[in-house]
């Protein structure tokens, strides 16, 4: 018998909480992960991951605990001797992660990212598929009032603090045939769409014709989880771009921004006065702290989002 399967979407800190969670939750070779790749640059000559990284970092368990991103146990002698010399340091490479650079530029000469990621999950001891969105490059591009800037400018070096006017995404970006396969897989039973930030993680991989149309047309039911708890961002500029775009700072306006994607949204026990008009939108809601601090926070609102999938089993495909 065919095992069910489950197809996540993430970026950043809060959508690797959420697939350690599920992961956890999970039999082996049931869960799959499609990386957000809109962050990805070339930095003193190498290519940079982060949310690959993050992603397999925390499913490694050798991600730095206090940051939720980098290595654990991390050193820092690269990054002193570069500033000894006058290169940039805005964007800090410890001395374990430079080598995972090293070794995805070596790899790269003779492989796509999706297979460069799967050996480096591989030796990191990952068994969840990690799946990047694309193997072309597909950068994200953050409008400010201070001018244009690559996401790595604005989210590292200038610490997010721009004001937001628009961000834009390519629009000729191909998906790989292993990210298609798995939304199409006949077992799958849950698109998971994972609390990372909606306009800097999620939307890259949205914004890729081929996978938003596939998540439209998937039986599978789609299940987001909110990344605002009491209007505000557990980590990062979630409510701060709200904000600037003039996006109302509740889980409303987060069930509205995927009004005809999602069929379910777990909320936080603190947004229950928007259950009611969350699920006039058609989106059914659950309830439950979403809080994701230790591993049994992650198992509960995976247990959430997995319980709320089986309740909705199969639906009628969206136009």
């Amino acid at each position: 018998m065919t095992q069910d399967s489950y197809l996540a979407l993430s970026g950043g800190v809060g959508g690797a909480k959420l697939v350690l969670g599920l992961h956890s939750r999970l039999a082996a070779g049931q869960l799959r992960v499609i990386a957000n790749t809109g962050d990805d640059f070339e930095h003193l000559g190498l290519p940079i991951s982060p949310d690959i990284d993050t992603l397999l970092y925390t499913l490694a368990g050798c991600a730095n605990p206090a940051t939720g991103w980098g290595m654990r146990d991390e050193t820092w002698s690269f990054m002193a001797r570069l500033e000894e010399l006058g290169g940039p340091t805005w964007f800090r490479l410890g001395d374990r992660d430079l080598a995972m650079h090293m070794r995805r530029r070596e790899l790269l000469r003779s492989h796509s990212l999706t297979a460069v990621t799967a050996l480096l999950g591989q030796a990191l001891g990952v068994q969840t598929p990690v799946l990047p969105m694309s193997d072309s490059p597909a950068p994200t591009v953050i409008h400010t009032a201070s001018g244009t800037l690559a996401f790595q400018e604005y989210f590292v070096r200038e610490q997010a603090a721009p004001a937001v006017t628009n961000i834009t995404y390519p629009g000729d970006v191909v998906a790989t045939g292993e990210v298609l396969s798995a939304l199409s897989d006949p077992a799958l039973r849950a698109i998971i769409i994972t609390p990372s930030n909606p306009w800097l993680s999620i939307a890259p991989v949205l914004s890729i014709p081929a996978i938003k149309s596939s998540i439209l047309n998937a039986r599978a039911p789609v299940i987001g989880v909110s990344p605002l708890i009491g209007g505000r961002a557990v980590k990062g500029p979630t409510a701060k771009i709200m904000q600037e775009l003039g996006i109302p700072q509740h889980t409303l306006a987060i069930a509205q921004h995927y009004a005809g994607l999602l069929d379910g949204l777990i909320i936080d026990s603190q947004d229950t006065d928007y259950q009611s008009a969350i699920e006039s939108l058609g989106i059914e809601v659950r309830v439950t702290n979403t809080l994701m601090t230790k591993l049994e926070d992650k198992a509960r609102v995976a247990d959430a989002v997995l319980s709320l999938a089986a309740e909705l089993g199969p639906r009628v495909q969206h136009g």
